[in-house]
């Protein structure tokens, strides 16, 4: 399946009966999918007049309990951010996709990776996070959105597929999941309000002490997916003295350098961030002592070294390599880029 209509699905098959969104290259193909296949089980498609229209009915549809999704590239995310703050704010789950292209601005629609501090910096206006997905292959970002939708009614907080134009296109063979027909109940949701009080989904709270609480509880619940949710995956690693730290697209780019690393005989490894928010701290800590130098290989200026930094907390070097603007590295430039290091004794 082309990546675009596999998130499509896996969405359907944990439960999301509703999709509201704005076309955008190059995320099309899943709106395209979704008006098709929606309403075959008894769903609802619907493109709104706008980024940020969409996003409000997202938030009403999770508001009133539903599993909902929408997605969006690049410069139509940024549109819907004030509506991720609101949904945030009011503890209301959904699944976000974003595919992301060269940029700022309007940019090319050509894979890039220039949202990472978007993505996991909130985003939006107000002290929140987005507990942040980013697949590699076709088949994890069919794991990893069907995942989503059960994070997210865990969390009651958005949850975002950060994914990029090579990603939405390429097909690869996978194995979708079996449909989940069994949802959680949310008795929190406005709904109906049969033999229980008034429900109110709100993100308005005018006296500051009781917004005050309510983001220590945000914060509290943001620091439980920390310790929970973390997730990575490495290559190599056990006895890497030069780490390529690379997510999504990127890091299926490293990992083919550091096959031609190692046949040079460079101890080369990759380490994959699979969560970028919560970031995976414990395995850099882990690897440090063996490791010389870390290269973040990110297809923007450099925005998640200072993650990495971060991590390790500048006890090694930490470089950076990257092509802008839908540019592809090819894994000839990494190793490049690798040579050098090594060269150098960096």
């Amino acid at each position: 399946m082309k990546g675009s209509e596999a998130i499509a699905e896996a969405a359907i098959r944990n439960g999301c009966r509703y999709f509201f969104g704005y076309p955008i290259t190059p995320q099309n193909e899943i709106p395209e999918y979704l008006a098709k296949r929606l309403p075959e089980v008894g769903g609802t498609f619907l493109q709104a007049e706008s980024e940020v229209a969409a996003i409000y009915m997202v938030l009403g549809a999770g508001a009133a309990g539903a599993r909902v999704m929408t997605s969006s590239s690049s410069p139509g995310i940024s549109l819907k951010q004030e509506g991720i703050s609101y949904m945030a704010g009011a503890e209301v789950p959904c699944v976000i996709v974003n595919i992301m292209r060269g940029g700022p601005g309007l940019g090319a629609i050509q894979g890039a990776q220039p949202d990472y501090w978007q993505a996991t910096r909130g985003g939006g206006h107000g002290d929140y996070r987005l507990l942040v997905l980013a697949p590699a292959t076709v088949q994890e970002a069919v794991n990893l959105t069907y995942e989503a939708f059960d994070l997210a009614d865990k969390y009651r907080n958005p949850v975002m597929i950060l994914g990029d134009g090579i990603l939405a296109q390429i097909m690869e063979p996978v194995e979708l999941p079996e449909e989940n027909k069994e949802q959680p109940e949310k008795t929190w949701a406005v709904c109906e309000n049969h033999n229980r009080p008034r429900n109110i989904v709100s993100s308005s709270y005018p006296q500051v002490d009781v917004l005050e609480q309510i983001n220590l509880r945000l914060h509290k619940r943001y620091n439980e997916i920390k310790n929970n949710e973390v997730r990575w995956d490495s290559y190599l690693l056990d006895d890497a003295e030069y780490v390529i730290v690379a997510y999504g697209s990127a890091a299926r780019i490293a990992k083919a350098a550091v096959k031609m690393a190692r046949a040079e005989g460079i101890k080369a490894g990759l380490l994959r961030p699979v969560s970028v928010w919560p970031f995976p701290v414990k395995p850099f800590q882990d690897i440090l002592p063996q490791v010389k130098a870390f290269l973040a290989l990110e297809m923007c200026t450099g925005q998640m070294i200072d993650d990495v930094r971060l991590a390790i907390g500048n006890a090694r070097p930490v470089h950076h390599y990257g092509r802008l603007g839908g540019v592809i590295p090819l894994p000839e430039e990494v190793l490049g880029k690798l040579k050098e290091l090594v060269k150098e004794g960096k």
